[in-house]
């Protein structure tokens, strides 16, 4: 493993859709006390099955912090690789490695800088380092060259690619305030366009109004594969979220993507609203410096915010009229998967879902690198 000086576009190496084939999928144990109520209890069951369901499919690695290990290793599967791992929280996909490829099939992985979704500005929780350094341990574990951005921020759930040099991301997260207020929309197009090699930017103005990461991509679509998006939807006039999936959908219908195609869109309803109860708030701690559950919080919950596997979807559900309507969307758009879906009301409750909690290593085809 060695740290690149160059950049993937000069290397040409391009960011890699996550409906690549995966040779492995980590994730983080949630324990905090102050996210997670009854300390984590509950929501481990739900990463356990989570986990489970992926392990199915392609090898999984359970990363854990020293206190929880013996807990986590009794309850998953023993072929179920557990790794001590120090970390702030649980959410790899956000502060986990991106991935990028070459055209002989090497993996290499990018290391942006993390601050918790905005840092002492109006970040989610105090302190983030271990989180920022999980990227750079995961690359060292697989053996993955790896480049390294100094100072700029992103988090892999604001942005999706279709692996063809497409990007969506929002203009509400990746211009917000805490991450990276002294560079320009251009400037930070320049960024993504060197380091995920990528040559048309789809900016969408806002995320779902109660998403507190600023708007997050993962909770507004997913690239079913290149050219073909499936979209968060309402037809509720009286929602709060009707008005702006229809902007969504005005972006997403009148561009092309980078090979100039346009999108086909599918819409997927998301389940009613989903507010904390006042059991639920009270289960969590409240610290300070760490975003509070107050009884009646909206919770973001979607179902495009789900994991590809190589043989299976594994989406969220809600005890909710429209798990079934999603998981009969989900068939008809992947119908060479099993479409496996996981009661997820405690993972949103720490502020994220499945696609945030998972993290899929593309398959590194055994090559031997040119030099660079």
């Amino acid at each position: 493993m060695k740290l690149k000086e160059s950049t993937p576009k000069k290397d040409r190496f391009r960011l890699i859709a996550e409906f690549s084939e995966n040779q492995a999928c980590y994730m983080i144990w949630p324990e905090r006390s102050d996210n997670w109520r009854g300390g984590g209890k509950l929501a481990q069951g739900v990463y356990a099955k989570v986990a489970e369901a992926i392990h199915r499919f392609e090898p999984v690695v359970m990363l854990v912090s020293k206190n929880q290990y013996k807990n986590a290793r009794k309850k998953l599967s023993p072929t179920i690789k557990v790794i001590e791992m120090s970390n702030n929280d649980a959410w790899i996909r956000d502060f986990g490695p991106l991935f990028v490829q070459n055209e002989q099939g090497v993996i290499r992985g990018v290391d942006f800088r993390f601050n918790a979704w905005g840092g002492l500005l109006d970040g989610l929780y105090f302190p983030w380092d271990q989180d920022d350094l999980i990227a750079e341990k995961v690359c060292e574990i697989e053996g993955i060259d790896y480049y390294k951005i100094a100072k700029f921020i992103l988090e892999g759930c604001s942005i999706h690619t279709d692996g063809e040099g497409t990007l969506i991301t929002t203009e509400e997260c990746l211009l917000s305030e805490g991450r990276n207020p002294d560079y320009s929309q251009k400037e930070i197009e320049a960024v993504l366009t060197e380091y995920c090699n990528v040559e048309k930017i789809i900016w969408l103005k806002q995320g779902i109004y109660f998403d507190e990461t600023n708007g997050h991509v993962d909770n507004i679509l997913n690239f079913v594969r290149p050219g073909v998006i499936v979209l968060t939807w309402t037809d509720d006039p009286e929602d709060l979220l009707y008005k702006i999936c229809r902007e969504w959908e005005q972006v997403l219908s009148t561009t092309t993507d980078a090979q100039g195609r346009t999108l086909e869109i599918h819409k997927l309803a998301y389940p009613d609203s989903v507010f904390i109860t006042k059991e639920e708030s009270e289960a969590i701690d409240m610290a300070h410096g760490t975003y509070p559950r107050l009884v009646g919080d909206r919770l973001s919950a979607t179902y495009v915010n789900y994991y590809t596997a190589k043989g299976a979807i594994i989406f969220p559900t809600f005890d909710n009229p429209n798990d079934k309507k999603a998981k009969e969307k989900l068939q008809a758009l992947y119908p060479e998967k099993e479409i496996i879906g996981i009661e997820a009301r405690e993972i949103v409750l720490g502020g994220g879902n499945i696609h945030c909690i998972t993290q899929g290593i593309p398959k590194n085809k055994k090559v031997r690198e040119q030099a660079t």
